[in-house]
C-alpha cells in the first residue's frame, strides 16, 4: 500500500450540468491535506446479492481513493468479499447496526476520516466516534418508511433518520448525490453550508452494440417495492398491443417471485447479468423505463444515456436531476401519462434518436474519475474540521 498521498487537488472544474442547489466541491479553492486512512461504514458491500447503486458508488469511491494512495477500509454488514481495498464484516445484515461500534474498535481501531453511509437506518457514528466524520446520503427515506413498514414503525424510523441527519451529524459535512437529495436534507433542518453535492459517475461505455430492430424496453435495478416494477407490468398490458416487442427486467430482489407471477406476455426476467450483458442490453434497448417512486440520483439513467438510450420515468426526486425532461428523456406525473408517453416514444423513431444523442452527450459529463476527485476534496474539508 503506497504511503505517500498525492497533494490535494484544487477542484476548480464546474460541472456543465450542475444545479445551483447546495454547495459543491467546486467552490473549494485551496484544500488542506486529504485524510490518509478512510473508513466507510455501510449496510452492504458490492459482493452482497442485494447490492445496488449505493454499494456501487461506495465501491467506486473506495477504489479511486485507494488508487490515489489512501488506505481505505469498508466496514459493512453481512459477508465481506475481496476487493482492491480492505472489506471487514461488522456482523449480520441487521445486527451490525448494533455491533458497528465494537467492530470498528476491534477490527479497524483508528482512522483519519469515518464516512457513515446513511441509507435510512443510521449508525449514529457521531455519538461514538470522536474523530472527523462525514455522512454520505443517497436519498432521505421520508416517503419510503410508509411504503415499507407499518405506521408506528414508519413514524419511529422516519424520526430517527431525520434526527440522525439533522442533529447527530450537526457540525459535520453531508454529501448528497443530487440536488434533490440536498433539498431533502435542507427540508429536515440540515444547514445548506454543511451540504456538498457529489454526482454519481459512469464508466466509459466502450464500443456500441446495434439497436434492436424489434421494440425492446428495459428496466434495470433492484427488485424492491419502491422501484414499482409491478406498476410497470400493469402498464405493459396497455402498451404491448400498441408497440409489440419485449420488456426485459434486469436485476433481482425480494419482489422477484411476486413480480414473475404478475408478468404477462413478452416479459423476460434476466436476473443478475454480467457487465458485458448489461452493456449489450442498454445499447439494444429503445428506452430505459424507470417507474420508481423516489431515487437519490438514478445511476441507471446515466448508464443508459452513455449508450444513447433515453429514459422514461416519473417526475420524482432524483430522476428530476438525472433526466433532462423533454431532452434526454421524458418525465410524467401519472400512470396513464406514463403509458401514453411509452407508446408515443416507441412509435417515434426520430424523437428517440434525438433524445438518445442528447442523453449520450449529457452522460459524457459524468465520469467516476470526477466523482472521486470531488469526494476527495470534500473528505479533505471534513478531516480538517469544515462544518464545525
Amino acid at each position: 500500500m503506497p504511503q505517500h498521498v498525492p497533494p490535494p487537488l484544487l477542484e476548480t472544474e464546474q460541472h456543465p450540468h450542475k444545479h445551483h442547489q447546495g454547495r459543491t466541491p467546486a467552490s473549494v479553492r485551496a484544500l488542506p491535506e486529504p485524510p490518509r486512512r478512510i473508513v466507510f461504514l455501510a449496510h452492504r458491500d458490492l459482493g452482497n446479492p442485494a447490492a445496488g447503486g449505493s454499494e456501487l458508488l461506495v465501491d467506486q469511491l473506495a477504489q479511486g481513493l485507494t488508487a490515489a494512495g489512501h488506505q481505505v477500509t469498508l466496514l459493512c454488514g453481512g459477508p465481506a468479499v475481496h476487493r482492491p481495498y480492505r472489506v471487514v464484516s461488522a456482523g449480520s445484515q441487521w445486527g451490525h447496526y448494533i455491533s458497528a461500534r465494537s467492530a470498528f474498535a476491534r477490527q479497524v481501531g483508528a482512522c483519519d476520516l469515518l464516512v457513515e453511509v446513511c441509507n435510512g437506518m443510521p449508525y449514529l457514528a457521531p455519538l461514538w466516534h470522536r474523530g472527523p466524520t462525514l455522512c454520505l446520503v443517497n436519498h432521505v427515506h421520508t416517503e419510503l418508511w410508509d411504503m415499507r413498514f407499518p405506521a408506528p414503525v414508519a413514524r419511529a424510523g422516519r424520526r430517527l433518520e431525520h434526527w440522525a441527519l439533522a442533529r447527530a451529524h450537526r457540525g459535520n459535512l453531508l454529501v448528497a448525490v443530487s440536488p434533490s437529495t440536498a433539498g431533502a436534507l435542507r427540508a429536515i433542518g440540515v444547514p445548506d453550508r454543511h451540504i456538498r453535492v457529489v454526482h454519481n459517475g459512469v464508466h466509459e461505455p466502450g464500443l456500441q452494440s446495434p439497436r434492436s430492430r424489434a421494440p425492446l424496453f428495459l428496466a434495470l435495478g433492484r427488485l424492491v417495492d419502491y422501484k414499482r416494477i409491478d406498476l410497470l407490468l400493469q402498464l405493459w398490458e396497455r402498451v404491448r398491443p400498441v408497440t409489440g416487442g419485449r420488456l426485459v427486467i434486469v436485476g433481482d430482489g425480494p419482489e422477484r417471485a411476486r413480480l414473475e407471477q404478475l408478468a404477462g406476455t413478452g416479459v423476460e426476467f434476466a436476473g443478475h447479468v454480467s457487465e458485458s450483458e448489461k452493456h449489450r442490453l442498454l445499447c439494444e434497448s429503445w428506452m430505459l423505463l424507470h417507474p420508481a417512486a423516489v431515487e437519490g440520483w438514478g445511476l441507471v439513467v446515466t448508464e443508459a444515456g452513455a449508450r444513447g438510450t433515453p429514459t422514461l420515468g416519473f417526475d420524482v426526486p432524483g430522476l428530476r436531476d438525472s433526466v433532462d425532461d423533454g431532452v434526454t428523456g421524458i418525465l410524467v406525473r401519472g400512470e396513464s401519462s406514463f403509458a401514453a408517453a411509452w407508446c408515443a416514444l416507441a412509435l417515434d423513431d426520430d424523437r428517440r434518436e434525438v433524445m438518445g444523442k442528447a442523453a449520450a452527450e449529457r452522460a459524457g459529463g459524468y465520469r467516476w474519475s470526477s466523482t472521486v476527485r470531488q469526494f476527495r476534496a470534500v473528505a479533505a474539508e471534513a478531516a480538517n474540521g469544515a462544518g464545525t
